[in-house]
């Protein structure tokens, strides 16, 4: 296994989370008739294309020692406010309309941003706040109307089903694969790009990259507006996918990011992770969900819970191989120090 020498552990952990992965889904092959299909890869992955921009998203608020708990509205009030303009005017081009999803999240981005980096004001204070704020504007700006997918332009609606490859029957679709791109930008930018490194400075060691001259107020600033961004980039493939678009669209999403994220890897308490590790606690969760709605034992009244049960075992167990991978470098390292002597 020397193998492990030469890797990084947030590739042993990813490693590990991939085997978490795999154990998940042969316990419900084991449990569900015909669960190996094209389908369940097509359904999942057309969920995952959601909320891998979120889980990206929360990643990088998470990495900087914050949290946002609003991430869900913003998800709302963004899917609602881009379907309320691509409605009005259908010929606007589907770039500009992305980009514009991506405005109005970053808009919620800084209003975070503003009160967490410079007011001081605790994450999980703010983010609870404007979790509210921001669906009560979505609640006022709708006026109690919803969007239907009757009004929105054939190019949207079927945009999240575009097959780009087929393989074996199972399809990569467009909205898949564009995530899929962008979680891998964001993951390139957080490797190679020094402003984007210098998140995990603030989350590893405030005081210390304050020392360094890193700006904390900014690059924590900077972090809630991509987080936003990103959401708002989320809301737009929410239109997409589902196109009826109600007051309570994106709700619940917020605990679904964190938990995708803590799966994949990310400490809660900033300064480690990656969003490839994001991804695929996202993947792990939502094959979850997905495969507890087909497990006949479950009553849909337990769903919750068992869901809540296996996250936690799956962390666990990540917990557990992650530990044990290391030990066992560290083991092949003593061992060949002693033997260098």
């Amino acid at each position: 296994m020397g193998w492990i020498d030469r890797i990084s552990p947030q590739t042993l952990r990813i490693l590990a989370l991939l085997a978490v992965l795999a154990l998940t889904v042969l316990f419900f092959a084991s449990q569900i008739e015909n669960y190996f299909n094209a389908r369940l890869f097509n359904r999942v992955s057309s969920s995952v294309a959601i909320m891998a921009l979120i889980a990206c998203a929360q990643t990088l608020v998470i990495l900087t020692r914050n949290i946002d708990l609003s991430i869900g509205s913003v998800v709302g009030f963004t899917a609602f406010a881009t379907g309320s303009l691509v409605t009005n005017n259908p010929e606007i081009n589907p770039l500009l309309l992305a980009a514009y999803a991506m405005v109005v999240g970053a808009g919620f981005g800084v209003v975070n941003g503003l009160l967490v980096a410079y007011a001081r004001v605790p994450s999980i204070i703010v983010t609870l706040a404007t979790m509210a704020i921001f669906r009560s504007l979505l609640v006022e700006y709708s006026d109690a109307k919803s969007i239907t997918s009757d009004a929105l332009p054939k190019w949207l609606v079927d945009f999240p089903n575009v097959p780009l490859f087929t393989i074996a029957g199972v399809e990569l679709r467009a909205a898949f694969v564009t995530s899929l791109i962008i979680v891998l930008a964001v993951h390139i930018a957080l490797s190679r790009l020094r402003p984007a490194r210098k998140l995990f400075a603030v989350g590893s060691n405030p005081e210390a990259a304050e020392m360094a001259g890193i700006n904390q107020k900014a690059v924590i600033f900077a972090a809630f507006v991509a987080a936003g961004a990103l959401a708002g980039l989320g809301g737009f493939m929410f239109l997409a996918r589902f196109g009826n678009i109600t007051v309570v669209a994106g709700l619940g999403f917020e605990l679904k990011s964190v938990a995708a994220a803590v799966v994949g890897g990310v400490a809660i308490n900033g300064g480690s992770g990656s969003v490839i590790g994001a991804l695929i606690g996202a993947i792990l969760v939502d094959m979850i969900d997905t495969s507890l709605v087909r497990w006949e034992l479950v009553s849909e009244f337990w769903r919750e819970a068992v869901l809540g049960l296996l996250i936690l075992t799956a962390v666990a167990v990540d917990a557990i191989l992650m530990r044990r991978l290391i030990a066992l470098r560290v083991r092949r390292e003593k061992a060949r120090k002693e033997a260098a002597k």
